[in-house]
C-alpha cells in the first residue's frame, strides 16, 4: 500500500462564490469616458435607463481621481466594451465625449482585501456578509472537537454496511449537542424494485474524480470508484440503470434524515394548531417562565438552527431540501465533483434569490478514519 502523509483534522468554510487571490480577480472590459462634473448627474440618470449594469451592480458608475495640481477628474462608465448600444453612442456624440476602454472586476468583493485591489482598477462597492453564523470566522478548540466527533460518527454510519459504502446524514441540535436524527442512503435491494423505478429515469452520470484528500487507496482513484458506486448524491441518476443495489431516487441520506427528524418532532411536541386557545396560552406561559424549555414546548419549525453532517457533499436535490428545512450549517467530509451542489459543481449557498441561506464547511479527517473502513468494504465486496 502506498504510504501517504497524515492529514490533520481541519474545518474550512466554503464561501458563496469561488475565492480568488486579490490581484488575480477576473475582469471585464468596459467603455468609459472623461466627463465634465456638471454633466455627471444627468449622464448617470440617462445611462441607468438605457444601459443598466445588470451584471456589474457592484461597480460604481463614476470614478474620481486627482490629476495635475490636485484638480479632480471624473470618468464615467458607459457600458460593456462588447456592446454597441445605439443610444449610448448617441449620448457620446451629443456630449462630445472622448471614450476609452478600461477594466473593472467582474465579481463583487467578498473581503476587504479583494475590495482594496478592485478599487485600484475602478471603484466598487463592498458589502460584508450581513449574517453572523458561528464558525465562519473560526472555531474554538471545543467546537472543533465537537465537529470532528459528529463527522466521525457520520463516516461510521456511511461505512457501517459490510461490503458497501453509502452517504450518511446526521442532524444535530447545536444548542444541546444532541443528535436529532440520522440516516443512510436507502438502496434498492431487489431486481423487481429496480425495474419498477427505472421506468421513471434515463441514464447515469459517473464520477470523474473523487476526494483528493483522503480517498487515495493504493495510489489509485480508479480502484476506489466501485467502492462508492452506491453513494446516492455522487451518482444521482444511477438508479435509472435497471440494476439493483443502488439508492432509491428520492431516498438520499439527507432526505431520509429530514423525514426522521419530522417524525421525531411529531412524537415529542404537540400539534400546536390543533390545540384550543386556552391550551396554547398555557403552553406559551409555561415556555416563557422556563425560557422555552417546558415539557410541552411548541414543535420547532422544521430544522431551524440545526446543523447537518454528511459524509459526501450533497447533490442539488438534497441541498435544496436543506434550504427548505432552514438548517443553519452543513458539514461534509468528501467533495462530490460529479454532482456537488455546495462548492464542487454548483454553489447553492450563494444563490441570492433563495429565502434562506446556510453556511457550508468542509471537514478533513485523518486518513485512517476512513481509509481502513473503505479497505474493509473493498475486501468484503470482493469476497
Amino acid at each position: 500500500m502506498k504510504n501517504t502523509e497524515s492529514v490533520f483534522p481541519q474545518i474550512t468554510h466554503i464561501p458563496e462564490k469561488p475565492s480568488f487571490l486579490p490581484h488575480l480577480q477576473p475582469t471585464v472590459n468596459v467603455l468609459a469616458a472623461v466627463i465634465e462634473p456638471q454633466d455627471a448627474n444627468t449622464l448617470v440618470r440617462k445611462l441607468n435607463q438605457i444601459a443598466p449594469l445588470e451584471n456589474l451592480r457592484h461597480v460604481k458608475r463614476v470614478r474620481k481621481k486627482c490629476i495635475d495640481g490636485g484638480k479632480p477628474q471624473l470618468s464615467l462608465l458607459l457600458s460593456l466594451a462588447v456592446e454597441n448600444d445605439a443610444e449610448v453612442l448617441e449620448l457620446v456624440k451629443s456630449y462630445q465625449l472622448s471614450t476609452f476602454i478600461t477594466k473593472v472586476c467582474k465579481y463583487a468583493a467578498t473581503s476587504k482585501e479583494e475590495w482594496d485591489e478592485q478599487c485600484k482598477l475602478w471603484p466598487t462597492s463592498y458589502h460584508p456578509p450581513t449574517y453572523n453564523i458561528s464558525g465562519i470566522t473560526g472555531f474554538s478548540e471545543e467546537e472543533s472537537q465537537s465537529v470532528f466527533s459528529f463527522m466521525r460518527h457520520t463516516v461510521d454510519l456511511a461505512t457501517s454496511s459490510v461490503g458497501q459504502v453509502v452517504n450518511a446524514a446526521v442532524i444535530v441540535d447545536p444548542s444541546t449537542n444532541q443528535v436529532i436524527a440520522s440516516a443512510c442512503d436507502q438502496v434498492i435491494s431487489s431486481p423487481s424494485l429496480a425495474n419498477e423505478v427505472s421506468k421513471e429515469g434515463i441514464c447515469s452520470n459517473y464520477l470523474e474524480n473523487v476526494n483528493q484528500q483522503t480517498l487515495l487507496l493504493d495510489g489509485s482513484i480508479e480502484e476506489s470508484k466501485h467502492i462508492i458506486n452506491n453513494v446516492a448524491c455522487v451518482h444521482p441518476w444511477r438508479w435509472a440503470l435497471q440494476s439493483f443495489g443502488c439508492c432509491r431516487p428520492l431516498r438520499h441520506a439527507a432526505i431520509v434524515a429530514i423525514e426522521y427528524s419530522a417524525a421525531r418532532d411529531r412524537q415529542l411536541f404537540p400539534d400546536y394548531t390543533a390545540l384550543s386557545p386556552l391550551k396554547r396560552q398555557k403552553i406559551e406561559e409555561s415556555d416563557s417562565q422556563s425560557n422555552g424549555h417546558s415539557s410541552e414546548s411548541l414543535r420547532p419549525y422544521l430544522c431551524t438552527g440545526c446543523d447537518i453532517y454528511l459524509a459526501w457533499e450533497p447533490c442539488p436535490m438534497c441541498a435544496m431540501a436543506l434550504v427548505h428545512q432552514r438548517v443553519r450549517r452543513i458539514f461534509f467530509s468528501f467533495p462530490n465533483s460529479n454532482a456537488g451542489a455546495l462548492g464542487s459543481v454548483h454553489r447553492l449557498q450563494g444563490e441570492r434569490s433563495l429565502n434562506h441561506h446556510y453556511a457550508v464547511f468542509g471537514v478533513v479527517l485523518p486518513e485512517d478514519v476512513f481509509r481502513n473502513k473503505v479497505l474493509d468494504a473493498k475486501t468484503a465486496g470482493s469476497g
